[in-house]
């Protein structure tokens, strides 16, 4: 049984271990925080969950190992400053955006990016966190703190939020998951759906994008682009070097997870084009205790974390692929009475994009 270590041992670090037993794949997750040392051999790869980490015993001795995949990678990528300068550098469109250095101003920011401008710390910050909004010109300012720490970006009037899942093996094959619809309620992904006719004429578009960035990287393994669509135009808004929360649709949807699709670059097996079997949705559990009725729901598939309950916290997801978007929408239906009140919103969504 070949062995990979995974740097993380969150929920995306036990869903690769689940993924990888098919496979006769022993998956290690490794917690960011342990002091230990671990039996790590010379020809075990190690891969990662996360693209930042603290600097622990655990940390070092896995992110020192020869055969840590895309080691190099994920610095790059979890700098926003680097990573939206790389995206520059290989000319793909993003919001204008510049680095806040020392002596730049909420006023300039405004002249150069416009009323609306989001300042988003270099490192660390998800699911909304690490932001922070300049709306009114000449009135706001900068937080203390925040220079040579963030960059700033002009506000997208954007039509819809989507992502794209590719794997890239070793050898520089590639293959992409269809386009994924997202919602995000204050910063935080609750809903996606994938596939939706209506936008398979940005497939193409997309698949070069995120290709030419994991060329570019000699990246193995799967990678998520997070874009804005503004018309028949995708600006990149964020890059995730890992298994990403808008891809766990493919649980349910596809022949092969983006989980093990990941695992299958890392270990060098080979790669195929997936095959989508219906429509998905997925809800995003967040800050819910969870509730055994779900399991009733017909067709819901229930990943359950196994992490304390906070608000704001992601907890679980529920995928659905159902035989016709008729099925899907009475199963949601059925969902929206165990869920908070909060996830009318989400699954009225949801419904709409299946009509």
């Amino acid at each position: 049984m070949s062995r990979i270590w995974v740097l993380g041992a969150g929920q995306l670090g036990q869903m690769l271990k689940h993924a990888g037993m098919p496979l006769n794949l022993d998956v290690q997750p490794v917690d960011i925080e342990s002091e230990e040392t671990f039996p790590l051999q010379d020809h075990e790869q190690v891969t990662a969950e996360r693209e930042q980490w603290p600097e622990t015993a655990a940390t070092r001795q896995l992110a020192s190992h020869p055969a840590f995949v895309n080691l190099q990678t994920f610095p790059l990528l979890a700098d926003r400053f680097t990573q939206k300068s790389l995206i520059d550098e290989l000319a793909l469109a993003t919001a204008p955006w510049q680095l806040v250095s020392n002596d730049t101003e909420a006023q300039g920011l405004h002249q150069k990016l416009g009323e609306r401008v989001l300042l988003k710390r270099r490192t660390g910050g998800y699911d909304g966190r690490g932001q922070h909004w300049l709306r009114e010109p000449g009135l706001d300012a900068i937080p203390q703190g925040w220079h040579e720490e963030a960059i700033a970006e002009q506000a997208i009037d954007f039509d819809e939020e989507m992502s794209v899942v590719g794997m890239r093996g070793a050898n520089g094959q590639c293959f992409f998951y269809p386009l994924t619809l997202n919602l995000h309620v204050n910063g935080i992904l609750l809903g996606s759906v994938a596939p939706l006719a209506r936008l398979a004429h940005l497939q193409e578009k997309a698949e070069q994008m995120l290709g030419k960035l994991m060329h570019h990287l000699d990246y193995v393994g799967v990678m998520a682009m997070e874009c804005f669509r503004v018309g028949d135009d995708l600006l990149v808004n964020e890059l995730a070097p890992r298994v990403h929360n808008s891809g766990h649709w493919t649980q349910a949807g596809a022949n092969i997870s983006q989980f093990e699709a990941h695992l299958r670059a890392v270990a060098k097996l080979p790669l195929v084009q997936p095959t989508v079997k219906n429509t998905s949705v997925m809800v995003n559990l967040v800050g819910t205790e969870r509730q055994d009725e779900w399991l009733t729901v017909p067709g819901a598939e229930l990943y359950w974390y196994g992490k304390d309950v906070r608000p704001g916290r992601k907890v679980g997801h529920i995928n659905f692929c159902l035989d016709s978007h008729t099925d899907t929408k009475a199963a949601l239906d059925t969902l929206q009475p165990l869920l908070p009140d909060t996830y009318v919103e989400v699954l009225n969504w949801l419904r709409s994009q299946l009509d």
